[in-house]
């Protein structure tokens, strides 16, 4: 079942979508950014250990998942799951006493 949204409440779900991506985009340029510097960091100090391959792997991780999540690509906690559980918690409350 399709919600029924006026104009007003479509515009605020459009804006807060493209937050979002706005968001994942300025975390992947900082991503690239700061790993630039620490590659440079890292070849100019200690050039025989690597040491940037753990900060990229690390972080690249949360990059992943941030772009899996505002793609809505998670394999996790999508939006199916959301509704299934809002369903969930709404037939419990419904189903409890009022007395509780």
């Amino acid at each position: 079942m399709e919600p029924n949204f006026t104009e007003t409440e479509r515009y605020y779900q459009a804006q807060k979508r493209v937050k979002e991506i706005r968001g994942f985009y300025e975390h992947l340029i900082v991503f690239i950014l700061v790993t630039i510097i620490l590659i440079v960091i890292n070849l100019m100090t200690s050039p025989e250990y690597l040491w940037f391959l753990w900060c990229i792997m690390g972080w690249g991780v949360g990059v992943v998942f941030h772009g899996l999540k505002v793609f809505a690509i998670s394999p996790f906690f999508n939006k199916e799951w959301e509704e299934r559980k809002i369903k969930e918690f709404l037939e419990k409350d419904k189903n409890k006493p009022t007395w509780q």
